[in-house]
């Protein structure tokens, strides 16, 4: 997310959104709602991978902006395409409203892509339905009934397709979120403690596996472990 200013609008706004659209976040420091919104579109925007963009200006610094979109309360946002706006919206809307709206710019997105982009339960089943394998959806519709608790209903709909990579890790993070197990943490502890037990042990062979594979490959700990465990078994 880049901050703009009057003078830096037209360049990083207006000629940016030639190239890709570009969601304009009209915030002060004293506004409540604006520090609830922004964690919000920083999120969902940053999921796009570069396809939108976000910018923030601070409207009490930079008053030319806010006067010459009439803005009257904040926080507003605007979409910006080709040095027009398309769209709008004021207030801190929840966060499926903001992955609705946001899913209208992607550029090219295809109606599935849209309904990924969306993330809500109905539109991840909906995209499910369109393809069935999907390991995006289907890696997100797990991690999203494992944050309800619905794990029963998690794995169900990520087991058929644990040979993902993507879909292997949030099957294991469901089963420890199962067993109340909490990732944030230090766990180099536990995993020390489980490759030692390993060799003479197939559970806390098997545990060590489920902490590694809940880690993901892009944890260093997890190429490290697995190394450190085949060669005690080898």
């Amino acid at each position: 997310m880049t901050d703009v200013t009057d003078a830096t609008f037209s360049t990083a706004v207006l000629d940016r959104s030639k190239a890709v659209p570009v969601v304009v976040d009209l915030w002060a420091a004293w506004c409540g709602p604006c520090r609830t919104l922004t964690p919000t579109l920083e999120k969902v925007i940053g999921e796009t991978n570069g396809l939108v963009e976000l910018v923030k200006i601070d409207v009490d610094a930079n008053p030319r902006v806010a006067q010459a979109f009439s803005v009257q309360s904040i926080p507003s946002v605007f979409a910006f395409k080709s040095g027009e706006v398309v769209d709008s919206f004021v207030g801190a809307l929840p966060e499926h409203a903001v992955r609705e709206w946001v899913a209208k710019l992607v550029p090219g997105a295809s109606a599935l892509e849209q309904l990924i982009a969306v993330g809500d339960e109905a539109s991840l089943r909906q995209a499910l339905e369109l393809d069935p394998v999907n390991v995006v959806a289907t890696a997100a519709l797990g991690e999203l009934l494992s944050s309800q608790q619905r794990f029963d209903e998690a794995e169900a709909i990520l087991s058929p397709l644990a040979s993902s990579v993507a879909v292997k890790t949030i099957l294991a993070r469901v089963r420890l979120a199962r067993d109340g197990v909490n990732l944030d943490g230090d766990l180099d502890l536990t995993l020390e403690h489980l490759l030692e037990q390993s060799a003479s042990s197939a559970q806390a062979r098997e545990s060590l596996l489920v902490f590694l594979d809940a880690l993901g490959p892009d944890d260093p700990r997890y190429v490290t472990f697995r190394r450190r465990l085949a060669s005690r078994l080898y």
